[in-house]
């Protein structure tokens, strides 16, 4: 059997859902750069707009709009992916968020949470990889081959404080991984791989406010973060792109169904 090592991604067809915030657009600008074949996916006009200025004009990149949790918009999007590259290589679920309804304050506790808030957060996190899971990777059954990467957190496995509404879709995202892994693996043949990253704690529009003060020092609950990530910083969007372009790429052809941590040690640790 002639097995590749090879990291290329080079005319790879990649979509990546949440291209347009900082994670999402931090993997299409590497992967572009290396090559690829990239669409990336936001909930509004102005945001994937912006993103496409930022990562600059090239016939290789588009941008799309589309719920991630509605069927309709994102069969759409991969009508016009079809139509634009006739195939899709890789699939990377990295839209995702939260709202203050689904959060604890620290002052609160769990009786204190918003159903209809905490509803939305497992719907986008958890069913807007499902959607596009199911949507594109039809079509990489029908190609016998394809890499569909989702991304979990640190609040999957464990009691985070705090974020239980996105802690409950993340473990989900866990299962809906190794469960499509093993689906997909069965039935359509080893050339489809299912992976997850797990980030640690990287610091990004959203969560700012909860990590630092406006002078950019620590809050305490960053402060905590940094006492158990043994590299004793938070992370930086481009450190997860290695190991992204790896799933994406031949050198991981017999692997499927794992969740890599990309924490700084944060998993590893146990405080003590």
């Amino acid at each position: 059997m002639d097995v590749s090592t090879s990291l290329e991604v080079t005319g790879k067809v990649i979509v990546i859902t949440g291209g347009s915030g900082a994670l999402g657009g931090a993997m299409a600008r590497h992967l572009l750069k290396q090559g690829g074949k990239v669409a990336i996916l936001g909930s509004r006009e102005e945001s994937v707009s912006k993103k496409l200025q930022e990562i600059g004009t090239d016939e290789n990149l588009i941008g799309m709009v589309a719920d991630v949790t509605n069927e309709g918009d994102v069969q759409k999007t991969c009508q016009q992916v079809m139509e634009k590259w006739g195939r899709v290589d890789v699939l990377i679920n990295a839209a995702g968020g939260n709202l203050p309804g689904a959060t604890i304050a620290p002052d609160q506790t769990v009786f204190d949470v918003s159903l209809k808030d905490m509803r939305t957060v497992v719907d986008l996190n958890l069913m807007g990889s499902v959607v596009p899971s199911l949507i594109y990777g039809k079509i990489m059954a029908e190609q016998k081959t394809g890499s569909i990467i989702n991304v979990s957190s640190m609040a999957a496995d464990r009691a985070i404080t705090r974020v239980i509404g996105y802690s409950m879709a993340k473990a989900g995202i866990d299962m809906l991984t190794k469960w499509m892994a093993t689906e997909m693996a069965q039935k359509f043949g080893d050339g489809i791989r299912v992976n997850a990253i797990a980030p640690g704690f990287f610091i990004g529009n959203q969560n700012r406010r909860l990590l630092t003060n406006e002078d950019g020092s620590y809050t305490d609950r960053g402060n905590t973060i940094i006492r158990n990530t043994p590299m004793d910083r938070f992370g930086e969007a481009a450190e997860l792109n290695g190991v992204v372009q790896f799933l994406c790429s031949d050198a991981s052809s017999f692997v499927t169904g794992t969740i890599i941590p990309v924490d700084g040690g944060f998993s590893a640790f146990s405080g003590v």
